[in-house]
């Protein structure tokens, strides 16, 4: 059943069917080369197939090993930069509650979830430290070749941490490595510590990774089901894989970003209306940036949390420069069933709204920006999941996945590759080579 839809109304002032005609034999073009694996970073194209060839045996290892750290964790630490963090983060925020680390154990039902590794921040490094000093910790270190600077000083802190807590022994039993099958630092020290290890696929980039090992165990650790998630990736993988441009959304939408693009439109703004939403956002910021961002080309993603970014951003949205596109998030059934009570002195004029549900009042905020913007001049594309569902999300994923390396093809960039990410490691290494 289809959970994502999609509303291109917003854009229909700005694109014209002649613009689709225009860029249609692109996009044919592009879906050739993902199913002949003919195009630049073929050799990367292991996601597209993953959730129909999903391994069932790792699949049940990952769901028991999950179990296992729900009972004999108060705190389980992802450690992780990049692709190796931000997908599991995003739909983990997406499904706990947003104050799940705050709550009692016997309230969450499992592990608080914390991250580390994804920044070299002392302070937060220390504070994290102190923090666990008194609790029962796992470790899920995610990187494959290890060597990525900021989660291998924090994984470094963290090993020491835990074989002083629980000795060399006791710790192997507390650590789970993801990462290169066969080679590389962490790998030689999962092989030398008896870690349980799961595998980054060779043919998968980190920000495609989110449906592997790399984020099915801190997803599974969180409750989450998993199958449930990579069943409606599997579904949308037949969805979207027709080459019609009229009738496959994903290809429209992958389209309808470089025609604007072409039109001068070159920041994307990805928006919701769901606080829980911010780390999707993330997510979607890495998979495009990182995918189209080369060449001295690509769109600039970015993102936005209504209504909170409207009181901030909001201005420059409705009438700063138009360069700007917008792809905004709508989640149909809430769940949250939180209604305005009445005042007996309607002191604040609220009393107007009262007995409607909170989710009312924030849809006719999403409606309202959603006209406001098409009528200031940013288009919109509306995509709206009809129900929140691990099932639902694990479709979402794989749209946008998809979408991200056709319109990487139709732009002219290998979608799959991120050699500019080098750039700042290399002068970082040398800065601190220099001071041996």
């Amino acid at each position: 059943m289809n959970g994502v839809l999609l509303n291109f109304d917003g854009v229909k002032n700005v694109v014209q069917e002649t613009d689709y005609e225009l860029v249609k034999n692109d996009v044919y073009r592009a879906h050739d080369m993902l199913i002949n694996k003919n195009g630049a970073g073929s050799n990367m194209l292991g996601w597209m197939e993953l959730p129909e060839n999903r391994d069932e045996e790792e699949l049940a290892r990952i769901i028991s090993c999950a179990e296992k750290i729900r009972k004999q964790a108060d705190v389980f630490i992802v450690v992780g930069i990049g692709g190796s963090y931000l997908g599991a983060r995003a739909i983990i925020e997406l499904f706990t509650d947003p104050l799940y680390n705050l709550k009692k154990t016997e309230e969450r039902k499992g592990p608080q979830i914390l991250y580390a590794g994804n920044n070299m921040s002392p302070k937060y490094i220390r504070s994290l430290i102190e923090y666990i000093e008194d609790k029962e910790v796992v470790v899920n270190v995610i990187s494959k070749s290890g060597k990525t600077l900021e989660p291998a000083i924090t994984f470094r802190m963290l090993k020491i941490f835990m074989e002083e807590k629980y000795g060399v022994g006791g710790a192997a039993e507390r650590i789970y490595v993801t990462t290169d099958k066969e080679k590389g630092v962490l790998k030689e020290l999962a092989d030398k510590n008896y870690y349980e290890t799961f595998i980054v696929p060779d043919d998968i980039g980190g920000r495609y990774s989110v449906l592997t090992p790399v984020g099915l165990l801190p997803i599974a650790v969180a409750g989450i089901d998993i199958e449930e998630l990579l069943d409606g990736a599997m579904f949308a993988s037949h969805l979207y894989n027709e080459n019609d441009l009229k009738n496959n959304d994903c290809y429209k939408y992958a389209a309808i970003r470089n025609i604007l693009y072409n039109k001068g439109k070159t920041v994307e703004i990805m928006s919701s209306f769901e606080s829980h939403f911010h780390y999707f956002i993330e997510w979607y910021k890495q998979l495009f940036g990182e995918s189209e961002g080369k060449d001295l080309k690509g769109i600039l993603p970015y993102g936005m949390d209504y209504t909170t970014d409207l009181h901030s951003m909001g201005q420059y949205v409705q009438e700063g420069k138009r360069n700007l596109f917008e792809t905004m998030i709508k989640i149909g059934l809430d769940r949250s069933f939180i209604k305005l009570p009445e005042a007996k002195e309607d002191i604040d004029g609220l009393n107007y709204l009262a007995g409607k549900d909170i989710d009312y009042i924030n849809k006719q905020a999403l409606e309202g920006t959603y006209k406001a913007h098409i009528e200031g001049g940013v288009p919109v594309v509306l995509i709206t999941i009809t129900d929140l569902t691990p099932y639902n999300v694990g479709q979402l994923i794989y749209f946008f996945e998809k979408a991200c390396a056709i319109s990487g093809y139709i732009l002219g960039v290998n979608p799959f590759d991120q050699p500019g990410v080098e750039a700042y490691k290399q002068n970082m290494m040398a800065l601190l080579e220099k001071e041996e």
